[in-house]
């Protein structure tokens, strides 16, 4: 019984320090450690998929309402 309780409290100790570790590590790193490239690179394919979704919807509405003759 004594030993769960010891293990049990080294692995609450371990996940802590990991929790500890990552989130020191993640405040530490800068926008600027990212790749140029890469963020650019993202936002493009944001602008494509609002792009796509906006021409989709509207091919929906005019499917939905076809325009009068």
């Amino acid at each position: 019984m004594r030993t769960m309780v010891v293990s049990l409290a080294a692995a609450v100790v371990l996940v802590l320090a990991l929790v500890v570790f990552v989130a020191r590590r993640d405040r530490t790193r800068r926008p600027s450690d990212e790749d140029p490239a890469a963020v650019r690179q993202a936002g493009a394919d944001q602008h494509r998929h609002d792009a796509q979704r906006q021409a989709a919807s509207g091919l929906a509405e005019r499917h939905r309402n076809p325009p009068s003759t």
